[in-house]
């Protein structure tokens, strides 16, 4: 359904240093494509999977702000791997929120989550489904 995610950023440099870390973790290998717009603002094009998660310079000018109630969920083959998507992203700059990472069990079944804020506030989700 998605062709690709994009989120703003203040600092693409330190954005490039946050991701290039805990993109790592899942599976993302290489670096990201660098792109330029035709506005002249720097945009980093991370492709796995199939997916694209893009973050550039607001093309308005203005401060890159986080979306209240947005959340960015990347999947992870394992519990381990949510747990060190998380503390990669930790290590790089960004900090860990709500509960801490682990096993949930609701009505949407049984996962293994973990939440973190990127140096710009954006808040994103590591996801492990376990199978039932």
């Amino acid at each position: 359904m998605f062709n690709h995610v994009m989120i703003g950023s203040n600092d693409v440099e330190r954005s490039k240093r946050f991701y290039d870390a805990v993109l790592r973790v899942i599976g993302a290998e290489g670096a990201p494509v660098r792109n330029v717009s035709a506005t002249g603002h720097v945009r980093l094009f991370y492709r796995h999977d199939g997916n694209t998660l893009a973050i550039s310079e607001p093309i308005d000018d203005q401060p890159a702000t986080c979306a209240n109630g947005g959340t960015i969920a990347f999947k992870c083959a394992s519990p381990e791997l949510v747990k060190a998507f998380h503390d990669a992203a930790v290590a790089h700059g960004g900090v860990s929120i709500e509960n801490p990472p682990g096993l949930r069990d609701d009505a949407l079944g049984k996962y293994y989550l973990a939440y973190v804020r990127d140096p710009d506030g954006n808040k994103l989700c590591a996801i492990h489904r376990v199978r039932s």
